[in-house]
């Protein structure tokens, strides 16, 4: 269990100096994104490449439910990101 938590633990060190509110969440939020793709046994950098090509052409903010594709346990990103 503590080496669950030891990447939140450095990065809460790292947030210190993010510059500003909203830089420390966005670290935040890709540090999220980066470590559920572990759970799940995708390759962080193989799934965030696969996001940041993907997902501008999505048209989510029309069908949200599209957003479930993208999700790390849907079928063809734990074909495509491992």
């Amino acid at each position: 269990a503590e080496n669950s938590i030891r990447p939140f633990t450095i990065g809460r060190k790292n947030w210190l100096f993010s510059g500003s509110p909203k830089g420390a969440a966005a670290s935040a939020a890709i540090y999220s994104i980066i470590e559920t793709a572990k759970a799940n046994d995708l390759n962080p950098y193989k799934y965030l490449l696969y996001l940041f090509k993907q997902l501008p052409a999505v048209a989510f903010l029309q069908h949200p439910e599209f957003l479930d594709d993208y999700f790390p346990w849907s079928p063809e990103i734990q074909e495509t990101c491992k």
